[in-house]
């Protein structure tokens, strides 16, 4: 196998002598590539972010913006990056000469002061720069009143990073005044080729390996054999407890890339969805096709960690308040698990069996999740945090419902936040179902939605407010609804 190596605005470096959970942020920083900063070393401030070439949607490369403070380098194995220092244009001795668009922008229009945060900034505005599907809106004179620029720049693109002392405005100035890059541009040209193949990485280190299989039965037949392994996908939880909890594995398994894990396929009867597929790949392969789904994309956490997190993992960890298993509630999906024996399907409804706990069993992974079909035409996301973007969720819920003539024929409702797991509010879902969509079923409905579930308090909400949440929560979505749906 070929000693794993990783290219770095566009030279090969060896990742060795590197400890096995040594993170990017970390392993360029060692290298001289400091403008990648640590600030939060939780994937929430953005100034560690950097480029990677990955598989396009549109296009065969797009470059994506990651948190590298929560990515294992040996997990890019392989794979390309550039960092902020790696986005000017070189002269012929090889030193930045002439700014990227962007870093011009940045200056120009006062967007940094102590700039601590500006790389950070810089590498999630190019991100968005090379979005292949970014184009102008002549209706948009300003940006004003939108969160997308004249230019078509989307603002969300820099949810997940966080300034201290420049202010946002000069920032969003900067955005909105980027052009398109032109086609003879390295970077623009580098997304008509293909990203490099995942290499599949045995990365031994004092005793600490990080392996990434070819395939899912190379991959579960290795849990079988370690059962002690850290399964991991985009990192986003396991790069917080390797910070900040100072966790170690001896070893840990990769399964981003694994193809098994990376399809997406619409059927007649139901919507298959790869475990291991980034968020923001979801999202824009699906372009609104289910759109509860399509509703809480925008909210879950930011743009830089929903390029590498994955709905596999969010469901794996067993969260209760994961903002993803109330919506696939609500959608009455099932997850398909696969080990070294084969493969079942269980309906999430019958997934979590305790905190943090599932009847997935040791070795098995979760391959792809299955919505059925057809999707109920009235659904709605709430989700309750301290924040608008880039949070928590104190609480979470769902709704999907048919209603036809004015019925409710069937009520489907996912709550998180309110009890050890994520659960279906079974009993309001009883109240709906035959009654009339009215006021006065809303109101009733609301008041048994206040008793489902068992809220507590702690730091982000009392359980009083939780429980007065979930009643508000179906009468706006009553409210909302009225003037669509007869009554």
């Amino acid at each position: 196998m070929v000693a794993a190596r990783i290219t770095v605005n566009g030279k090969e470096t060896p990742i060795s002598p590197a400890p096995a959970h040594t993170t990017v942020l970390d392993f360029l920083r060692e290298r001289g590539l400091t403008g990648t900063k640590e600030g939060c070393a939780e994937g929430e401030c953005g100034a560690c972010s950097v480029l990677v070439a990955r598989p396009g949607v549109d296009r065969p490369t797009d470059w994506v913006a990651v948190n590298a403070c929560l990515v294992p380098v040996a997990a890019l194995d392989g794979q390309e990056v550039v960092t902020s220092e790696g986005l000017a244009t070189a002269d012929a001795s090889g030193t930045p000469a002439v700014l990227h668009p962007v870093q011009e922008e940045m200056a120009v229009r006062g967007g940094s002061q102590c700039g601590f945060c500006t790389p950070g900034f810089i590498c999630s505005m190019a991100s968005e720069y090379y979005r292949p599907d970014r184009c102008a809106h002549a209706d948009r004179a300003d940006g004003s009143g939108s969160e997308h620029g004249p230019n078509g720049f989307d603002l969300h693109a820099l949810s997940g990073n966080l300034c201290r002392c420049t202010g946002y405005r000069p920032i969003r100035d900067a955005a909105y005044a980027v052009g398109m890059p032109t086609e003879d541009a390295p970077l623009a040209q580098r997304r008509e080729q293909s990203p490099p193949e995942p290499a599949a990485t045995a990365y031994t280190q004092d005793d600490s390996a990080f392996l990434r299989p070819g395939t899912l039965a190379d991959a579960v037949r290795l849990l079988r054999e370690r059962p002690d392994a850290v399964v991991v996908a985009g990192s986003t939880d396991w790069g917080v407890e390797v910070n900040i909890r100072s966790r170690r594995a001896n070893c840990v398994v990769a399964v981003d890339r694994l193809p098994e894990l990376r399809a997406l396929h619409v059927g007649s009867d139901h919507i298959e969805i790869g475990a291991a597929q980034t968020l923001t790949e979801i999202e824009r392969r699906l372009d609104g096709a289910v759109p509860l789904l399509a509703e809480l994309f925008p909210q879950f956490a930011s743009r830089l960690i929903r390029n590498s997190a994955t709905l596999g993992g969010n469901l794996g960890t067993g969260s209760p308040i994961g903002d993803s298993p109330p919506v696939l509630l609500a959608l009455e999906a099932s997850l398909v698990l696969a080990d070294a024996d084969g493969e079942r399907e269980v309906p999430l409804c019958d997934y979590f069996t305790g905190y943090r706990q599932s009847v997935r069993r040791p070795g098995e992974l979760i391959r792809a999740v299955r919505v059925p079909l057809p999707l109920s035409p009235v659904t709605a996301f709430h989700k309750i945090a301290k924040r608008r973007f880039d949070d928590i969720s104190s609480v979470a819920v769902a709704f999907a419902l048919d209603i036809e003539d004015g019925t409710v024929r069937k009520a489907r409702i996912g709550l998180g936040g309110v009890a050890a797991t994520p659960i279906r509010a079974l009993a309001t879902e009883a109240a709906l179902e035959g009654e009339p969509w009215t006021e006065r079923t809303a109101e009733a409905a609301a008041r048994v939605l206040r008793a489902e579930g068992t809220p507590m308090d702690d730091h982000r909400a009392s359980a009083g407010y939780r429980t007065a949440m979930l009643g508000q929560s179906l009468l706006k979505l009553y409210a909302r609804t009225t003037e669509a749906v007869p009554s």
